[in-house]
């Protein structure tokens, strides 16, 4: 049995639809993009959405319509996909890294205030691997310091903090459909905000900085009109390729959702009883929206004189799954410990020590809506049947 990380399914209707936007001619940002942002503001909640090449672009848009420039600082959490912290590198403003919580693997709120500095100019909070950041908590240090708050919703999909999906408490949220995402249009980005003023910009500078899209010069009766351009923009439009397979996507979005759920509560309930495994956080004002099932790999308590112990033994268990045929992945990153950022700023790997411990000893189990029942149950009776040494 070989059983990946991840696993995209396409339906009839996807294929249909991707064919509408071919046979129309209109294959760059028109009619399906404004579909899928429509679709996507109708699943969150969201009052604005605004399609992008990828969150990465989305969480670099949303920097420079808020003016974050050189001379800035922007927090992010020391654990995450090294997208977080690059985007904030894109504008010329110094990434400041944070320390996480073990328990959630995100953002630690009573280390975030400690770090703000006259140079602060936002945080980027991240909803990773699905579980929501303490946005209550957040908001509040962000608000008193007259701080921005971009969330780095590239995992969230379906997932909520006290009843609201993520991408509401920010001035802005971006997420991602790439591939290993519950939602993906192959890569792709979308921003949301609730922000009128803020939404027309990020439209613009998403499109060279235009005054006016592709789809509106088409629309309207005055072919001799172009654009003009207020801002210095840049070419990060979604296709209508993309799109059409998103919106349509769209359609059995609680579907996937719920499909991914149920694999992550068989998998808590199933192995509740393994105790070196420390299961992903639940609470009672948290949705999780499972984009990945991620644990942390402790069989005894970490810390910088066993951690290179640990993390060979987390090891030597994702080479057993992998001689199984089950694939298995760390979380992310502790982007500190990553070259170009521990060269620049001259990091040491243990200045954020519960990311070195997250980055060495995580583990993601595959979750995905075909994930077969069978093959749920074969990675569970291995999982239990590995011997710690």
């Amino acid at each position: 049995m070989k059983i990946p990380i991840a696993k995209t399914e396409f339906t009839d209707a996807d294929f249909e639809n991707i064919r509408k936007p071919l046979e129309s001619g209109w294959v760059v940002q028109g009619p399906f993009v404004k579909e899928f942002e429509d679709k996507w503001c109708k699943f969150t909640g969201a009052a604005n959405s605004v399609a992008v090449t990828s969150c990465t672009t989305g969480l670099h848009l949303s920097l420079a319509a808020l003016g974050v420039k050189e001379g800035n600082e922007v927090i992010v959490p020391a654990f995450t996909w090294i997208a977080t912290a690059n985007s904030v590198e894109y504008t010329g403003a110094k990434p400041v890294f944070c320390d996480i919580e073990l328990s959630t693997f995100n953002l630690d709120v009573k280390k975030f205030e400690k770090l703000i500095t006259k140079k602060t100019k936002a945080v980027i909070p991240v909803h990773l691997f699905g579980l929501p950041s303490d946005m209550d908590a957040i908001k509040y240090i962000a608000e008193k310091n007259s701080l921005f708050v971009i969330e780095d919703a590239a995992c969230g999909f379906a997932a909520k903090y006290r009843n609201i999906h993520v991408g509401n408490f920010g001035d802005t949220g971006c997420f991602s459909f790439h591939p290993r995402k519950a939602i993906t249009t192959g890569e792709g980005g979308m921003i949301t905000t609730n922000n009128g003023e803020l939404y027309e910009k990020l439209r613009s500078l998403r499109d060279h900085g235009a005054a006016m899209s592709d789809l509106q010069r088409h629309l309207q009766n005055k072919p001799y009109l172009l654009p003009e351009f207020p801002y210095l923009g840049y070419n990060y439009r979604m296709t209508d390729i993309q799109a059409s397979i998103g919106s349509s996507q769209m359609e059995r979005a609680v579907e996937i959702y719920e499909s991914r759920k149920k694999i992550a509560d068989k998998y808590s309930r199933e192995l509740s009883d393994i105790d070196w495994l420390v299961k992903p956080f639940v609470g009672k004002d948290y949705v999780h929206g499972y984009q990945s099932y991620v644990c942390l790999f402790k069989p005894e308590e970490i810390n910088s004189g066993n951690l290179d112990k640990v993390n060979l033994m987390r090891n030597e268990f994702m080479d057993y799954l992998f001689e199984k045929g089950i694939s298995t992945r760390p979380g992310t990153h502790a982007v500190h410990n990553l070259a170009y950022y521990n060269e620049k700023y001259c990091i040491k790997s243990e200045s954020y020590m519960n990311s070195l411990i997250a980055d060495k000893c995580s583990i993601a189990f595959p979750v995905f809506p075909s994930l077969k029942e069978e093959e749920s149950d074969y990675i569970i009776e291995y999982i239990k049947n590995f011997k710690i040494k």
